[in-house]
């Protein structure tokens, strides 16, 4: 399981007209799920993303979390993540999971983060146009297979 985490001082996703999530102060979560992701992926990047210290302290330096500052989430999915454009000009997709299998882990992850924090999120297999202020830019890509 991969995820884009940028910090955000907003954002918001659109499906069409209908704005499907927004938050205020916190990060934009892109997951992708592959093909032999589990729960077990799930819980490390929830873990991973509510604690990571990237939210500045009084001093100015990084040193708070998502949690620390009640901040919220917004999770898209996004299984481009898992194109390999190693070959070729244009990207594979062979490993990443089936819809069926990355929409209950996306459900799940979503799921789980509620339990935290608030959350917001996009609508899995629609064309979305995400809206966010990269606050920093802070930006951090994260893999639980610990790839990178």
């Amino acid at each position: 399981m991969r995820a884009v985490v940028q910090r955000v001082s907003e954002a918001k996703v659109t499906v069409g007209d209908e704005v499907t999530g927004a938050i205020d102060e916190g990060v934009v979560v892109l997951l992708g799920v592959t093909d032999n992701d589990t729960e077990k992926d799930v819980n490390y990047l929830v873990d991973k993303i509510a604690n990571l210290r990237i939210f500045p302290d009084h001093e100015d330096k990084m040193n708070l979390s998502l949690q620390d500052i009640k901040g919220e989430a917004l999770i898209i999915s996004q299984f481009t993540l898992f194109g390999d454009c190693r070959k070729g000009r244009r990207p594979s997709y062979s490993h990443a999971a089936s819809p069926e299998r990355a929409n209950d882990l996306y459900e799940l992850f979503i799921e789980k983060m509620k339990q935290i924090l608030p959350v917001a999120s996009g609508r899995f297999q629609a064309m979305m146009d995400v809206h966010l202020v990269n606050n920093g830019p802070v930006t951090l890509l994260l893999d639980s297979k610990k790839n990178f």
